[in-house]
């Protein structure tokens, strides 16, 4: 659950994993890609793995942890 009135803080947030939603549980504005590294604004994250307890930027991002190499030969 993210909420937008709360204090935001700056820098990045500690956030729990949930099925379908997010409980953040240390203000920020973003979390971090676990495989790009890349941040992730916290209004634009989508992708996360509840298992892993990790977010991920992009589709292929996912699919990069828990198939590695599956991607590569693609164009």
């Amino acid at each position: 659950m993210l909420n937008k009135f709360g204090p935001s803080g700056n820098g990045e947030a500690q956030v729990q994993y949930l099925d379908g939603d997010f409980r953040v549980v240390s203000p920020g504005t973003y979390v971090r890609c676990a495989i790009t590294d890349v941040r992730i604004p916290l209004d634009e994250l989508k992708y996360w793995s509840v298992d892993l307890q990790e977010a991920y930027s992009v589709p292929t991002a996912v699919l990069e942890r828990h198939f590695p190499g599956a991607l590569k030969g693609q164009s």
